[in-house]
């Protein structure tokens, strides 16, 4: 018996790495030192910051990897890997720095592996941080073959004294709403219980296939417009902050939507009043909802409806914040108020109490 009788290939995963490498240079900043293939990474703390503290966060893809797996197209989870880090750390004012991964699958396919490696890569470039590092684990009997599981984790710097917390936002400033590209990478077992199960007018029995091309979608497959990755919000928002525009708050929207991440960045004694009618309702929002027959609360339970981030503002700056935004190609919507109430959103579907 040896190592690779039992599943695991050390030959495979050596050839791996020297697949990747290209890709995982490409990321570096000035700030990296070492190489990759060292037993840990190294980083030195960009100048120019008066009191640095450092910022990390963590996450991972969810079960939206079960689309990427059944019709084998690796690239975009690995941008949603890094999003779901670097937005997170980005919402208190933070720069991500760098960031690493842990890939764990049954059996090394490099051609599948490599795809999501190139994808962490790119979504790194957009977040501005470096591919400092990261594992993977070959783990036969663990997996089942051809499935492979994702975590990442990113580390980002601030100056003590403009850290964004909810002490500073106040009644009456303005919540702008940053557009999302789709379900973005949560909610995706409710998506695929309706991919399995929901209303089908065109076959006898219920359920769809990644591959079908509902009208309301414009022609495009299912699996292409629920893969679109999680927008990456880092370098506008940076650059509007060092513009000099005064945001006192964001968040980033994921698992819980709106109700949920909204008061994560108001004070316990705030509210925020929301309007759905001021932004677009994405096509593959009112397919899931009709196909699956979901509630609109729900729906707003379990996806960002179309707002996959929001800043808390000063109200005089709302039509400046709009502008910068939009002229940065990131579509922007002011979408509500905070208000006086018990740390909560109202005016959406069954979110008035």
């Amino acid at each position: 018996m040896d190592y690779r009788n039992a599943g695991v290939d050390v030959q495979a995963g050596r050839r791996f790495i020297n697949q990747i490498k290209e890709a995982v240079a490409a990321t570096s900043r000035p700030e990296v030192l070492g190489s990759l293939g060292d037993f840990s990474g190294l980083f030195q703390l960009p100048t120019g910051y008066q009191q640095p503290v450092l910022v990390s966060g963590t996450d991972g893809v969810g079960t939206k990897l079960k689309l990427a797996q059944a019709i084998n197209q690796h690239h975009t989870v690995g941008i949603d890997l890094v999003a779901m880090c670097a937005n997170d750390v980005l919402t208190c004012g933070a720069e991500p720095l760098f960031f690493l991964d842990y890939l764990a699958t049954s059996k090394l396919q490099p051609e599948q592996l490599q795809q999501v490696v190139v994808g962490i890569a790119e979504g790194c470039t957009m977040a501005g941080c470096a591919l400092l590092g990261g594992e993977t684990a070959e783990m036969p009997g663990f997996y089942q073959p051809d499935e492979y599981d994702l975590a990442g984790f990113c580390v980002g710097i601030v100056d003590k004294q403009q850290i964004l917390s909810p002490t500073q936002v106040e009644a009456g400033d303005t919540v702008i709403g940053l557009a999302s590209q789709g379900v973005h990478s949560n909610g995706f077992s409710l998506v695929r219980k309706i991919i399995a199960e929901g209303r089908n007018s065109h076959r006898a029995a219920p359920g769809w296939d990644w591959l079908d091309c509902p009208e309301v979608l414009g022609g495009a497959s299912l699996g292409e417009v629920l893969l679109t990755p999680t927008q990456i919000y880092v370098k506008s928002v940076l650059s509007a902050l060092r513009s000099g525009l005064e945001i006192h708050g964001m968040a980033h929207i994921t698992g819980g939507g709106l109700p949920e991440n909204g008061p994560r960045c108001i004070q316990p004694d705030q509210s925020l009043m929301l309007n759905p009618q001021q932004w677009p309702n994405q096509p593959i929002f009112q397919w899931l909802a009709t196909v699956g027959d979901v509630s609109t609360t729900d729906m707003f339970d379990t996806f960002n409806m179309g707002i996959g981030f929001i800043l808390i503002i000063p109200p005089e700056l709302a039509q400046q914040t709009l502008t910068w935004f939009n002229r940065h190609h990131v579509n922007a919507y002011e979408i509500g108020t905070v208000i006086p109430g018990a740390h909560s959103v109202v005016g959406l579907p069954g979110h008035d109490a």
